[in-house]
């Protein structure tokens, strides 16, 4: 048989029971029979009824040798097989003689079961598919799969059973809710409240969800970054045009008491030497947005809590300090807990105020729509008509972030003994952010003043009671007035960076859909709006004055009845349905919206010497409930949305560290580090070896976080290293350079670098026990939650006066003339060691925020090291200009024969425990007890020394680093050790001080880049 016949009857015969064997090509002549039981062809033999009993029969049987047939009973006594090249004997080509008796019962049962398994080899199906997609293509027909009648006759029953089974039945959709029901305001509120329990929605995560990748973050489902390729084009629009993001999951209290009481409980929290204070003269009178750095009560300068601005009410009473006022304070939503508690701390709050119980419109639960009652079975499936009182039926109205709180946890607190008031104002207003020189046009353009209400309007059915009452008052006529003209006067200006820095503005604007253009469109400046230049002038100079600060978003009450009352989508174009020209401008009068809203200046770049104002806007502040009709305002008006990226790119150009990971003694900052490491280790542990970096071989000990710790720890080490030793002769120094002043830190002695085989230094060796060190800034006490640096000399240098004395140190000498020299002229001194111990003493343990630019090519990226120059980089950087900077040696990799031995281990140990029981198979393959599971190219154990365990001495970690397309080099941000840097500009030249190496993680090349300590 060829082999395609071979596989034909073998596909044929695999369904065949085991109990039956069948050759090939079988065929047997009409005295053949089938084996009894055995499996082998015997020709049975005639029954004699003479032949005594059954036992005689068989003992007969047994002792049977049948004689020697002739030719003509040999010939009909073979079984012949079809073979290639016609009939032949059987396999071994001798005849089988058939026996002369069987055992009815025995042979009968054989039968049954042959039977029995043909029947089921028929019934039973041999694949998953359905019995029209076994016919041949040619009887297939696409009606086949839901109408029987099309198959053949013999295959009808067996498709009607398969066509029955509740797999192939299709799903029956809800007789008692229609899909007009379904999509219903209230069901989809319903269930989009629901899916809110975990991460809050912002009132435009639908709008975002549609074409953002979305991320779980912080409690909030965000938008991270647009789902187009729009890098460059979200650059050019911070540039050139106008980016929006929704910053509304900012978090914000609220402090209201006596001003002196408030200072008072505030100022312990943060410190004048690194910058302005709550009690800072432009922001107390409510005139200018301030932001400074907080700390846990007088610790200065441990116990970071983290960044904030604030901003203050202004005050109708100048002068006055027993006066009433009103604070708000926006942090990042990570920061919220520790401040919120330090703040109540410092208040004395902790007397929580019961919530006044609000009944809004009611809104069914879950609970509530399984008791409701029961429709009757005559009205299942049909059109059920709407059934209200006509007018008097209330609408439901609820917005997106609504009862994703628990209403029962206080969000008030109130201090007898100050008198002092916070309040958590999470999720109570919007806060969009426009940066970019256009946004001007595009808030000008979107934004129109609200109408103010006359005598003979009909003022008496309109809900908008607080803008009537306003109306009636001159005053505040006036100042509206002058709000808009202010307003106004910003269409003309160029850039919001000729604005004062922190320029509050209120307002009170119309509804924004009802100038909502038919098309998309580019909003552009208009100079016709700069007519009065004396008044554009005074406000660039001035900004805007303290009285026109003033806006209702700051009363509460306000604040809900303009959310409340807000006109729907329905009724809006409803109303533009009943126009009489169709498109034309829809008028409601005194029944439009007012909606109170606060313009605050964002000052953009403000660190360095180029770029300055560049990512400068305009924050928006509204009520909530508003925040889609002017988020779609601005859109159509030519603003591009950005995301969480877009918002990291745009604090990397400004050269301001990104909240939360740019702040390590924050425990913010350390919660943050320590997920990012999880989530980078797991993605390298998901990779082959072979297919990722060996990290032990390429002298990196931390590649997924910063140990800050250990490297201030060992900064601090050398420095009281040399304080004991006495210090190099002059002649062992390095000979480029007449100007460079004797080193402070540690001297050569204690410096140790690895071999020319590429070894490390003795400190490297292999440890006892091993963990995986993808992450030991977070190992001990100042990794857990909660724990920040308030137990640890770790900080972040934030004095003004340091880091201006720093600046200057950092600079190159060369280019300055002698005449003017840059620290002298400047009441600064010199690069000294006697200069330097002041303040290592102060801060024995500081990094210092630092911007780094590339003097080649090379782009950073996050966790590249910066390490200090050695003399040989600096003569071949003489002698050859291009010289991008030297390699590191290969490393070796001390764990390699351990991980070897571990796998040997656990295969043994597997093979030992294969037949153990269920609950202890569990732990087969679990490192031994007290040896945890080593990762390949990962440095596991204690760490060494990680100043010296490469050959350059590392100085810091990159936080931020990417190609600048402002500069068109690589540029980078991140910490260093105060004490290193010190190290390294005293053992500089100074024509060349200020130069660093920088080396990614995974890569073995150092490249020359410039330090520089922006302000």
């Amino acid at each position: 048989m060829s082999n395609a016949k071979e596989r034909k009857h073998a596909k044929k015969m695999r369904n065949q029971p085991t109990n039956v064997t069948l050759s090939s090509g079988f065929v047997a002549d009409r005295g053949v029979k089938h084996h009894n039981g055995g499996g082998k062809a015997f020709r049975a033999p005639k029954l004699d009824p003479f032949a005594g009993t059954a036992l005689a029969r068989q003992t007969k049987m047994a002792h049977y040798s049948p004689p020697e047939p002739d030719g003509s009973e040999q010939s009909s006594s073979r079984v012949t097989f079809k073979k290639k090249g016609g009939w032949k004997a059987g396999p071994e080509g001798t005849s089988q003689e058939i026996p002369k008796y069987i055992t009815a019962s025995t042979f009968a049962q054989a039968r049954a079961a042959e039977i029995s398994a043909m029947l089921k080899a028929v019934t039973q199906k041999s694949s998953n598919s359905l019995v029209f997609q076994t016919l041949p293509r040619h009887m297939r027909r696409r009606a086949m799969s839901h109408n029987v009648k099309r198959l053949p006759r013999r295959l009808r029953e067996i498709a009607q059973k398969e066509a029955e089974k509740a797999v192939h039945q299709k799903k029956e959709h809800s007789k008692n809710k229609c899909h007009k029901a379904r999509r219903r305001h209230i069901n989809r509120t319903l269930e989009f409240n629901r899916r809110q329990k975990k991460n809050v929605w912002l009132e435009t995560h639908i709008w975002h969800a549609k074409r953002f990748h979305m991320v779980k973050q912080w409690g909030y489902c965000l938008g991270e970054r647009p789902t187009v390729k729009s890098h460059r084009a979200c650059y050019r629009a911070m540039t050139t045009r106008c980016l929006l993001q929704d910053l509304s999951y900012y978090c914000c209290l609220e402090l209201k008491g006596k001003e002196e009481e408030i200072l008072k409980a505030l100022s312990p929290m943060c410190s004048i030497d690194t910058g302005l204070t709550f009690a800072a003269v432009h922001c107390l009178s409510g005139k200018r947005q301030g932001s400074l750095m907080l700390y846990r009560a007088n610790k200065y300068p441990q116990g970071m809590l983290g960044p904030v601005t604030f901003i203050w009410k202004p005050e109708r009473t100048p002068g006055n300090p027993s006066a009433s006022r009103q604070l708000w304070i926006w942090l990042h939503p990570t920061l919220k807990q520790d401040i919120l508690e330090e703040v109540k701390a410092a208040c004395q709050c902790t007397e929580p105020v019961t919530p006044t119980p609000c009944v809004p419109d009611p809104l069914l639960t879950p609970a509530h729509e399984e008791s409701q009652p029961a429709l009757p079975d005559e009205k299942i499936g049909r059109k059920r008509k709407r059934t209200d009182d006509g007018e008097s039926a209330k609408p439901v109205k609820k917005f997106f972030g609504d009862g994703t709180r628990d209403s029962n946890q206080p969000r008030s607190w109130i201090s007898a003994a100050t008198g002092i008031a916070i309040s958590d104002l999470t999720m109570e207003m919007n806060r969009f952010r426009l940066i970019g020189p256009l946004s001007h046009s595009i808030l000008t353009e979107a934004l129109k003043a609200a109408s103010v209400h006359t005598e003979g309007e009909d003022t008496e059915k309109t809900p908008h009671l607080w803008w009537t009452e306003t109306c009636k008052s001159p005053d505040a006529v006036s100042l509206h007035r002058r709000q808009e003209a202010i307003f106004e006067l910003l269409g003309g200006v160029a850039s919001p960076a000729e604005i004062p820095a922190g320029t509050v503005l209120g307002l009170t604007v119309g509804d924004p859909r009802i100038n909502l253009p038919q098309k998309r469109s580019k909003a552009l400046p208009n100079p016709e709006k700069c007519q009065d230049k004396e008044k554009v002038r005074q406000l660039l100079l001035e900004g805007v004055p303290v009285e026109c600060a003033h806006s209702f978003m700051w009363s509460h009450a306000v604040r809900e009845s303009v959310t409340e009352n807000r006109i729907s989508e329905q009724d809006l174009n409803r109303k533009r349905s009943e126009l009489l020209v169709p498109g034309s401008q829809l008028v409601l009068g005194p029944h439009e919206s007012k909606i109170p809203v606060l313009l605050l200046q964002q000052p953009g770049r403000v660190a360095g010497d180029d770029r300055r104002g560049w990512g400068s806007g305009w924050d928006v502040l509204l009520p909530k409930g508003w925040g889609m009709a002017f988020w779609i305002s601005f859109i159509y008006r030519g603003a591009r949305a950005g995301g969480l990226k877009e918002a990291r790119v745009h604090a990397q150009y400004r050269g301001s560290p990104d909240i939360p990971g740019d702040f390590p003694d924050c425990s913010a900052g350390l919660l943050f580090a320590e997920e990012q490491a999880n989530n980078l280790l797991e993605k390298y542990k998901r990779r082959p070896p072979a297919k990722r970096p060996n990290y032990v071989k390429l002298g990196t000990l931390a590649p997924f976080c910063c140990p800050w710790d250990p490297l201030t720890r060992d900064w601090e080490s050398r420095v009281q290293a040399q304080e004991g030793s006495p210090s190099p002769p002059r002649g062992e120094e390095s000979d480029l350079g007449g100007d460079e002043v004797p080193c402070i830190p540690t001297p050569e002695n204690t410096r140790q670098v690895p071999d020319k085989a590429g070894k490390s230094r003795p400190d490297a060796r292999e440890p006892e026990g091993g963990m995986d060190a993808e992450c030991p800034a977070q190992a001990g006490p100042a990794g857990l939650p909660g724990q920040d640096a308030t137990g640890s000399l770790l900080c972040v240098l934030r004095s003004r006066t340091s880091l201006k004395q720093l600046s200057a140190w950092c600079a190159p000498s060369c280019g300055r003339p002698r005449a003017a020299p840059h620290a002298p002229g400047r009441g600064q001194r010199d690069l000294t060691p006697a200069a330097c111990l002041p303040l290592l003493d102060r801060f024995p343990r500081a990094l210092v925020w630092v911007s780094l630019s590339l003097l080649g090519k090379g782009s950073p990226e996050p966790r590249t090291m910066i390490c200090a120059p050695a003399a040989e980089d600096f003569l071949r950087l003489s002698r050859d200009r291009l010289f991008c900077g030297p390699p590191e040696p290969k490393h070796s990799d001390p764990f390699k024969s351990k991980i070897r031995k571990q796998k040997e281990k656990t295969k043994i140990e597997k093979r030992q425990n294969h037949g153990r029981a269920g609950s202890e198979g569990l732990t087969v393959g679990s490192p031994v007890a007290g040896h945890p599971a080593l990762t390949l190219g990962l440095w596991s154990g204690p760490l060494p020394d990680v100043t010296a365990h490469c050959s350059r001495v590392l100085l810091g970690f990159v936080t931020q680093g990417d190609f600048s397309m402002a500069v068109g080099c690589g540029e980078a941000l991140g910490f260093v050790s105060l004490t290193g840097l010190l190290d390294t500009l005293c053992r500089q030249p100074a024509a060349q001080r200020g130069l660093v190496l920088l080396r990614p993680p995974a890569s073995p090349q150092y490249r020359f880049a410039r330090v520089a300590v922006e302000l």
